[in-house]
């Protein structure tokens, strides 16, 4: 049967002055033609990979499970319990190539998989990472090939290791061997690059002042579009709107605390909140906008830099992160160690949360994501890089099998999962970097 309504482009955006936002995939946005091109444009056909690096490891005796499925997680991964069926551990992999071991090898490796040059130079080099792969292939159609964030303001990120160029631990995406791209730990910046603002520092300042709201500048299109859309696609362009006006509340707070503060506050940029959980938080709300808006389908995020001295007195950690994961088997250091592994995890839960209660099309926008979440590093205490913390979430359009651990009984190489992540949502690649295979057991056997 034929419908002759029409669609609205999914790329369709709100434009204001010096402003756009993307909107969401509407039911509007599915060709209404016959039965099977609305099918063929199925929101299952939509798919993001992401990545969020833990840094320095974990202690994997808290962290690792006993069994094949997730009935029984670890006290590490108790947290990621209301979305487990979402989830698959995968232990036994390795990354051979971060040898001799340091923290510098661990970022660089997570996602290349390659051996980074010793230099401390501006020679360096290391190789494409694979969510560089998959934004060449993703990214066309979107405002974003992919996005890169971070929770550590690189002008206060400290020390290097002896003999690495600091871009190795700075810098989880390489476009090339020789072209690390910068990650953005400002909430504002993150902001407004994905959905505009433009000028310097100081020009976005005086423009915060001018104008009360990204969805104030948009409202004439605003108005324009809900009298052609339906009740359904109008309640999900309601509840996408009031989260952006969320996030762009918080991060009016935040610069209101700070400058509200009498204290001198010249190394913390105006806009990022003082306190970590609340800043993750809004990263991590950034990602869901992100995605939700289509503005990119490829992220990545580090929530903290190797060797990182922060400290975590919000769940009773004073002491740097760093120096305790040289612990030299102390059990009191180990088990604050894994304070901030399981911590770690539950804000990562806490997005999973957020993705799996946005809807979008015939499921949430967890269904139509992947996201692999953990380390570089095994055994923080030796350096190593074997039995690392992995573990897959979402749904691949709804191919995934959650709810599992798969186990490796002889070190893997972290490169036949990349490849397996790549393949799962349309990005075609017989190998990568040390690779030996693919991790098929995370899939239905008859996903694409």
């Amino acid at each position: 049967m034929f419908v002759s309504r029409k669609c609205l482009p999914r790329r369709t955006v709100l434009r204001g002055i010096g402003t756009s936002l993307a909107l969401p995939l509407l039911d509007a946005m599915v060709p209404a033609l016959t039965a099977s091109a609305a099918t063929a444009a199925s929101p299952n056909r939509l798919r993001r990979l992401g990545y969020v690096y833990m840094p320095m490891g974990c202690d994997i005796t808290r962290w690792k499970l006993a069994g094949d499925s997730l009935d029984e997680l670890s006290p590490t991964l108790e947290p990621l319990a209301p979305v487990k069926d979402h989830v698959a551990v995968v232990s036994g992999m390795e990354l051979r190539n971060a040898y001799p071991g340091t923290h510098a090898t661990s970022n660089a490796a997570f996602l290349s998989a390659a051996t980074a040059k010793r230099t401390e130079s501006t020679d360096y080099y290391l190789g494409t990472t694979v969510d560089q792969i998959a934004a060449r292939y993703m990214g066309q159609q979107t405002q974003l090939p992919s996005l890169e964030m971070a929770m550590d303001m690189m002008a206060m990120v400290g020390q290097c290791d002896n003999g690495y160029a600091c871009v190795y631990q700075n810098n989880l995406s390489w476009s090339s061997p020789t072209t690390p791209l910068p990650a953005e730990a400002h909430p504002r910046v993150i902001f407004e690059t994905l959905f505009g603002e433009g000028g310097s520092p100081e020009q976005r300042r005086s423009a915060l002042r001018r104008r009360q709201s990204l969805l104030d500048a948009v409202s004439d299109e605003l108005s324009r579009l809900n009298r052609q859309l339906g009740p359904a696609d109008r309640q999900k362009v309601d509840g996408y709107l009031d989260s952006v006006r969320e996030v762009e509340r918080r991060i009016q707070r935040a610069e209101a605390q700070i400058h509200e503060n009498p204290l001198p506050d010249l190394d913390r940029p105006v806009g990022v909140p003082a306190d970590y959980d609340e800043h993750a938080k809004l990263m991590f709300d950034l990602q869901v906008l992100a995605l939700q808006g289509d503005v990119t389908r490829v992220i990545t995020f580090q929530l903290a830099r190797e060797t990182s001295n922060r400290t975590y007195p919000q769940i009773g950690v004073s002491e740097p992160h760093h120096p305790l994961t040289h612990h030299g088997n102390d059990p009191e250091k180990i088990a604050k160690v894994a304070k901030i592994n399981r911590y770690h995890v539950s804000l990562f839960a806490y997005f999973l949360k957020r993705l799996q209660e946005t809807p979008e099309g015939d499921g949430s926008l967890l269904d139509h994501s992947l996201y692999m979440y953990g380390s570089g590093m095994g055994n923080p205490n030796v350096h190593d890089h074997e039995n690392l913390p992995i573990l897959v979430a979402g749904g691949a359009a709804g191919n995934m099998r959650g709810g599992r651990h798969i186990r490796f009984e002889r070190p893997t190489p972290l490169a036949n999962l990349h490849v397996t992540l790549l393949n799962k949502v349309g990005v075609h690649l017989d190998s990568f970097a040390d690779s030996s295979g693919q991790v098929d057991e995370l899939f239905d056997p008859l996903s694409i």
